[in-house]
This record gives C-alpha cells, sequence and structure tokens, in this order.
C-alpha cells in the first residue's frame, strides 16, 4: 500500500533566496565527486523557436548566470580521479553507467559512420526514419533502437492518488495524466528493481495537487510547496537514489503552465533533475541541455482515436486561420490587432460563427497560426499537424517539442513577433513546391505525435521516453 503524509509547515520565502544563494557552492563541490557531463554534439542540436542553434545564454540575464551554473556539468571528472578519493564503489551503479557508456559510443558510430554494419546490429521490420523532418535520421533510429533494449526507468511507488500516480486524460492538460497513465502500466521500460534504473520518475501531478488543494480565492501556492518537498524529502531519506546523483538521473513531468514553478520548491529538482515541461520557456530558467520540452495536446473529450483527418489540398482555400482568446497574452492581441477583419486571406476569430467547426476551419485551411498565450506552449501547433495544416508558430523563447531530433522548419512556419504585421507576405512567399513539400512532411511527423493506448513505437509517449533518454546519456555518475 502506498503511504504518503504530508507534513504542514510554513515556508520561509528568505531561507529559500538565502538557499539559493549558497547552492552554487556547496553543489558544484559535491558535482566534482561525483558527476561529469557528454555531450553528443554531433547528433543533436537543441533549437528554439526563431533562433536556430539553441543558447540559453542570451535570454538569462547576467544576474542569474551564477545560479542557472547551480551544477557545473561542462566539468568532466575521469574515473583516475574518483580513484584517487578511495571511495566505496557501487556495484550497480556502475553496471548502469556501462550499459549507458556502450550507449553513447554506438550513437556516436551511428553518427560518424552510418554505413558501418557495427550500426545495423539492431535490425528494425517496423520503421525506419528516414527524410528531411529528422536532424539525423540515422542517429535517431539508432539511439531509439538502443532505448528500447537497454532503458530502465524506476517509479517511486510512494504516494497516493490523485495527487501522485494519477492525472486528468481529458482537456489542454491532458498529456500529464496520458503520460503518469501509460507510464504506470508500461511494461517495456518500467522496472521494479531501482538498482538497474538508469532513471527515477517522482510522479506527483501538478495539475491534481491544483485541483484538489489550490483554493482559487485564497490562492496559496503554498500547498505546491510542502506536497513537492515533503515528497522528496520521503523518498530521498527511504532510497539513496536521490542523494547519490544530487537528483541529476531524476526526472518530473508536467504540462501544466505552473510545471516550472512546481520544482523552484526543491534547488536539485530546479537545477539538476530533468524537466519534462510543455511550458518550455527559455526566459524561465528552461535549459535544454538537462531539461525536454513536449507537446501540448489538448483532448476535449479524452478520446484518442480519429485525431488525424486527410482531404485533398483543393479543399484548403483560406490561407491562413485562428480562433481563440484575444485576452490571452500580447501575442495573440498583436495577431488581431493586424490581422483580425483586415483580410478575408487571413481569417481570425476570437468566437466562430454558429455552426462553423473548429476542425473544419482546420481543414480548409493552408497555414494554421499557432501564436504563444500567456504561456509559450500552444494546443494548435499539434492540432495543425492532426489536421495537415501547417503550422505557423508564433513564439518567443519557445523549445519545440523532440526540437533535438525533429527538424521543426521542414514542417512548420516560424514567425518573430516582430513580423506578425508582415506575416501574409511571409506566407504567399512561400512557394508551391515548398508548401507541398512541407504538407508532406505534417503527414510524416503525425506518427510522432500520435496518443495511442497502449503506446505504439514512434508514438508521442515514446518520444517524450526518448527524450529522457537523451538527457540521461549526457551525464554520467560515479560512484
Amino acid at each position: 500500500m502506498r503511504r504518503y503524509t504530508r507534513k504542514h509547515h510554513s515556508s520561509l520565502i528568505l531561507l529559500a533566496v538565502i538557499s539559493i544563494a549558497v547552492a552554487s557552492a556547496i553543489v558544484v563541490f559535491k558535482v566534482s565527486k561525483g558527476l561529469s557531463w557528454h555531450y553528443l554534439a554531433s547528433p543533436w542540436t537543441w533549437t528554439s523557436t526563431l533562433g536556430g542553434p539553441f543558447s540559453s545564454r542570451h535570454v538569462i540575464d547576467k544576474r542569474k548566470e551564477k545560479a542557472k551554473e547551480y551544477i557545473n556539468l561542462e566539468r568532466i571528472w575521469n574515473d583516475d580521479s574518483v580513484k584517487r578519493r578511495g571511495k566505496h564503489r557501487d556495484g550497480s551503479l556502475e553496471m548502469v553507467e556501462a550499459v549507458l557508456a556502450k550507449a553513447r559510443a554506438l550513437i556516436r558510430d551511428a553518427s560518424l559512420n552510418p554505413s558501418n554494419s557495427s550500426s545495423s546490429e539492431l535490425p528494425d521490420s517496423d520503421y525506419v526514419p528516414q527524410g528531411d523532418i529528422y536532424r539525423n535520421p540515422h542517429t535517431f533510429h539508432r539511439s531509439y533502437l538502443l532505448m528500447e533494449k537497454m532503458f530502465k526507468i524506476f517509479v517511486y511507488e510512494e504516494g497516493e492518488p490523485p495527487l501522485f500516480h494519477y492525472g486528468s486524460c481529458k482537456d489542454i492538460y491532458s498529456m500529464e495524466g496520458l503520460f503518469m497513465s501509460l507510464m504506470e502500466q508500461d511494461t517495456r521500460y518500467r522496472t521494479w528493481d531501482p538498482n538497474e534504473a538508469h532513471v527515477y520518475f517522482l510522479p506527483f501531478s501538478v495539475v491534481m495537487i491544483l485541483e484538489h488543494l489550490f483554493d482559487p480565492i485564497i490562492r496559496d501556492k503554498a500547498v505546491m510547496e510542502r506536497t513537492v518537498v515533503d515528497y522528496v524529502g520521503i523518498i530521498s531519506n527511504k532510497y539513496p537514489f536521490w542523494n547519490r546523483s544530487i537528483g541529476v538521473d531524476h526526472f518530473m513531468l508536467s504540462c501544466h503552465d505552473w510545471g516550472p514553478r512546481a520544482t523552484w520548491y526543491v534547488k536539485e529538482l530546479y537545477y539538476n533533475s530533468i524537466r519534462v515541461l510543455c511550458n518550455a520557456n527559455t526566459s524561465e530558467y528552461f535549459n535544454p541541455k538537462k531539461d525536454a520540452s513536449f507537446p501540448e495536446i489538448n483532448l476535449v473529450t479524452g478520446e484518442i482515436t480519429n485525431l488525424t483527418a486527410h482531404l485533398p489540398r483543393s479543399n484548403r482555400s483560406i490561407l491562413a486561420f485562428f480562433a481563440g482568446n484575444l485576452y490571452h497574452g500580447k501575442i495573440r492581441a498583436l495577431v488581431f490587432k493586424h490581422w483580425k477583419g483586415k483580410d478575408n486571406d487571413i481569417q481570425i476569430y476570437e468566437k466562430l460563427p454558429v455552426g462553423v467547426s473548429y476542425s473544419e476551419m482546420m481543414k480548409k485551411s493552408r497555414f494554421c497560426l499557432c501564436p504563444s498565450g500567456h504561456e509559450v506552449a500552444s494546443p494548435r501547433i499539434v492540432e495543425a499537424i492532426y489536421a495537415e495544416c501547417v503550422p505557423v508558430i508564433i513564439s518567443q523563447n519557445y523549445v519545440l517539442p523532440f526540437s533535438d531530433v525533429l527538424r521543426w522548419e521542414s514542417f512548420s512556419i516560424q514567425v518573430a513577433v516582430s513580423d506578425i504585421a508582415n506575416l501574409k507576405n511571409i506566407l504567399m512567399g512561400i512557394s508551391e513546391e515548398r508548401y507541398d513539400r512541407m504538407v508532406e512532411n505534417v503527414k510524416k511527423v503525425q506518427k510522432h505525435f500520435l496518443v495511442n493506448d497502449p503506446p505504439k513505437r514512434y508514438d508521442v509517449f515514446n518520444m517524450i521516453i526518448h527524450s529522457v533518454w537523451l538527457r540521461r546519456l549526457n551525464v554520467r555518475i560515479y560512484s
């Protein structure tokens, strides 16, 4: 029986600030004794919207540069330095790291020597990634197959539903609940032996914490702090794994706007752990070297069948379409200001007329506008992909889902906020040949955004797992 006892204690903001201030000195010292950071730089390049190859430094002010480097993961410490310190070796950890070392070597080999026969030792009769929707299809294929063969995830059993091990599987935050549910049922990656695990999943649901504990009138955010802090305290006292790595091989997942906020209260969770977030905003210190972006999918009824639709191109008579709340962030306000009621080719609605279907409008449009709202992520991106409508992403500081694998520029248009007034010229300037190619790529990439229960290979569940796998490959933990 899972048990979880919530401690009732008050949060002290001053103490939190002091803790963050001294974090760098304390933890870099610890990390220098137990971690090293590896980069698979050849096959993987992190990208953010409107920015090309991603560098977080251009969006993080100097004032917090030191806090951002809470763990100096770029320092490499070799085995000899560990041996000289005479530390007791952890045999199970060394076996785990040996598996990951082999995977790194094979992935690098696949990247550098795609024709090498040793890179083809894992056959795949189901699906072989190819085409320009991938940054490096051969490397991705190799990595994915190794993940299926090797990767093990331990899910902490502590905690009771509905705050833990459970989440809503419909509406805009559906992916949080779906991942939780599918992970609980998983038999491919989940292990019941924590000693053989490569990563450890913290199964708290931000959506459920806020739904059941947060009072919208009192608005006491400390309920989230108490829940997350107490939970990490329980698993770190009961098991050795959190303290062994300072949380680096642990991950949480949230699609709620407050997902990043939920990690503020445990400094190791915020700075060290893998945070899998829909709200992947680099201006809010999302770090794509260790954090992973996953898509926001709005399953209105929870139904996951017939998500995609196929319409001949001749039916797409509308150049661009958007429908949504005007008062939902500054970017949408600019879209409405420049285009609502201004041009018949670009149809903008706050509310659709009676009898007009949202999904049918997407199916009739060549381009579907996906401006950010209050947060960077938008469910319209996946809705557009399902409708075979080329997404037009208008955002700032957004790290797109699976962008270390997918070439978003091959199946979407990214428009800077400063270019909203020039939107029609940008879209009209896309040649028919390029548009046809992008539509075909949208159809190809659908596979990676589909929700299946049970999961199917290369679908959105497996792509999320692959994103975690890549982040775990990037760090080595010494015993």
